[in-house]
């Protein structure tokens, strides 16, 4: 069992923490319940940004840019932008006013983007995951992401250290124009 698994309860054996039904090799199986007991189906795309790794000088990438790329999978239902305690306030500021949610992390960057992106997919809170970066640490997250059911986009900034790994992980792929 890897660190997704223990992260969103899931057990080797039988039933996950939450009912939601058995794992086995390939993942979660059984309905998807909103509260009241109604099958649920989810909708849209969540897009998780690893500003440290994408805002860079090299790549120019522009926050429309962004949008528009996980846009062309469906309408958005969250857009974040994860940044270390470094980043400027204007950056900070742009996103914002962009319609971007900021998560700022004394941490590592990577470890709160990856979880977020495995929560995101346990809850089913959208049919498509985008993950803007070029780090090759967040393709168990996409994977993680595939086996809930879920469809995963892999947004580069540019082709200029773009990560192959990252790419084949997801079902879709989309270099930015540099």
């Amino acid at each position: 069992m890897g660190v997704f698994d223990r992260l969103l309860g899931r057990r080797a054996d039988g039933p996950t923490a939450d009912g939601a039904g058995t794992t086995d090799a390939a993942g979660p199986r059984g309905p998807w319940r909103d509260a009241d007991g109604s099958p649920t189906s989810p909708r849209g795309v969540a897009l998780f940004v690893d500003g440290p790794n994408v805002f860079r000088e090299e790549f120019d990438v522009d926050f429309a840019d962004l949008r528009a790329a996980a846009g062309d999978e469906g309408d958005l239902v969250t857009a974040r932008l994860y940044l270390d305690e470094h980043a400027t306030p204007g950056l900070i500021q742009a996103a914002e006013a962009n319609g971007f949610q900021v998560v700022t992390t004394s941490g590592d960057v990577d470890v709160k983007l990856a979880v977020d992106v495995a929560t995101f997919a346990a809850e089913r809170r959208a049919a498509t995951i985008a993950v803007a970066s070029r780090d090759t640490d967040f393709k168990p997250a996409l994977e993680v992401a595939n086996e809930y059911g879920l469809r995963t986009l892999a947004i580069a900034p540019g082709s200029h250290g773009r990560s192959d790994a990252l790419r084949r992980s997801a079902d879709e792929a989309v270099t930015l124009e540099e």
